[in-house]
């Protein structure tokens, strides 16, 4: 009887995924190629769902509801891409867009539940959705004072998305190129993309259509050293998810594990930056 994909660990006599040594942008495994095709081509529709919220004014005037239902659009065509990104000879929950999937769900539901507690006392983010009245946050992690909307986690979802996706396209470049210096070039890439993606989302967010319901008490202080802060978020997990099903495929489960394992480690260097930082 075959074991169930779910259960089944990695395994040191599997096959390669890595079998062209050509330098590549996307996996040499079809499976996993044609969700991070996928994934990049749906990153603009997101962004464009995202920018007309904030141009509208619906974000400020939405109901609750309403703000759910564009928050499920945005999440929506990712969290229902193992449907139809799969060979049709595998179970949905083998394909690599079932684990990218669970992978950044369990690790952006950490960022939110948890790691916004960091953004609001320590670097001075302020929500303020009286609209969105179905939240939710830790009880015990940060002072208490702010509460995180729900829609975050589903807008959460299609962000991080795109920054581990382009992550792993430069990261697979670089590994795939045998450029000099590439044991060098490797943790240096991670860091870079982290910090643009984390830039760019504090700039894009915190702008002029959102005054007042979404902001950093200290804006340029946040663009610098908090954006720094905030990066480690992916140090801590751009590593990680590059290996998803890269050399060998994961189970289900171990996806899991892993995307724990790299929650906690992100709680930790959190943690840190609170301890060596205090408030921006």
């Amino acid at each position: 009887m075959t074991a169930s994909p779910w259960c089944a660990l990695p395994s040191s006599a599997e096959a390669s995924l890595s079998a062209l040594q050509a330098p590549r942008w996307f996996s040499a495994n079809r499976d996993k190629a044609r969700a991070e095709r996928y994934f990049l081509l749906y990153s603009p529709v997101w962004m464009a769902l995202m920018a007309l919220m904030m141009l509208t004014g619906w974000a400020k005037t939405a109901g609750n509801l309403a703000l759910l239902a564009h928050g499920c659009s945005v999440a929506a065509p990712l969290l229902l891409s193992p449907l139809w990104l799969r060979d049709r000879a595998a179970p949905w929950h083998a394909s690599y867009a079932f684990k990218a999937n669970l992978y950044i769900f369990v690790f952006g539901f950490y960022g939110n539940y948890f790691g916004s507690e960091y953004f609001f006392d320590v670097l001075g983010m302020v929500y303020r959705f009286p609209n969105a009245t179905t939240t939710l946050d830790s009880a015990l992690v940060g002072s208490g004072k702010q509460q995180v909307p729900v829609i975050m986690y589903l807008y959460t979802h299609a962000y991080f998305m795109t920054y581990h996706t382009s992550a792993v396209v430069i990261l697979r470049r670089i590994r795939s190129s045998a450029l000099p210096f590439a044991s060098l070039s490797f943790p240096l890439a991670i860091f870079v993309v982290g910090y643009f993606w984390a830039w760019l989302e504090t700039k894009a967010m915190a702008n002029p259509t959102l005054a007042g319901a979404f902001y950093y008490e200290k804006m340029d202080a946040m663009l610098s050293y908090g954006s720094v802060i905030y990066s480690t978020y992916f140090l801590a997990s751009f590593p990680f998810f590059y290996f998803i099903d890269e050399e060998k495929r994961w189970s289900a489960k171990y996806t899991l594990l892993v995307a724990l394992a790299v929650s906690m480690l992100g709680f930790y260097l959190l943690d840190f930056c609170a301890a060596a930082v205090g408030k921006l």
